[in-house]
């Protein structure tokens, strides 16, 4: 089992109700660097068509020092010294699993699947087998909603955006 894995094991019962979304171990000269990714847990078998609330800073710094006690208090990383990165996970991420897009509804996703062109549009709601996406007009096409199967996308990530439209100031 890989150390990654014996982390995960470790210390998703204390994280709870977040998840644990990615832990990564890697060299750093004479330590290691340990970065764990949390985010909100949801159910992951119903439709979600609302955005869901971000994480607080005061979340992943309780996050933070749970796990900090529970590696601290182990031996699975051995006597060698760590370092410890919690985060949740970015804008950057790939979407690679249901509840990565329930928690994007409301954001704006690209996403590629093989054969077909780049759908661009916002996530309208996200359920466990697919999600549907509204594709705003462009000069040669009009506003459409398409719902897309998880298996069908072969990469997907949320699009950064610095102002929307429908915003006000």
């Amino acid at each position: 089992m890989s150390a990654e894995v014996r982390i995960s094991t470790l210390i998703e019962p204390v994280l709870a109700p977040l998840v644990v979304d990615e832990v990564k171990v890697t060299p750093a000269g004479k330590r290691r660097v340990v970065r764990v990714a949390v985010d909100r847990a949801t159910d992951e078998s119903s439709v979600v068509e609302t955005p869901t609330e971000p994480m607080s800073l005061d979340e992943i710094a309780d996050a933070t020092r749970a796990v900090s006690e529970v590696l601290d208090e182990s031996d699975v990383l051995g006597e060698q010294p760590y370092t410890l990165e919690v985060t949740s996970a970015g804008v950057g991420r790939p979407l690679t699993r249901p509840r990565h897009y329930q928690r994007g509804v409301g954001r704006l996703v690209v996403i590629s699947r093989d054969g077909v062109p780049d759908v661009r549009g916002r996530i309208a709601s996200a359920g466990p087998d697919s999600l549907t996406v509204v594709v705003p007009a462009t000069k040669k096409t009009s506003a459409s909603t398409e719902t897309i199967a998880y298996a069908d996308i072969a990469r997907a990530h949320i699009d950064v955006e610095f102002s929307r439209a429908d915003e006000t100031s």
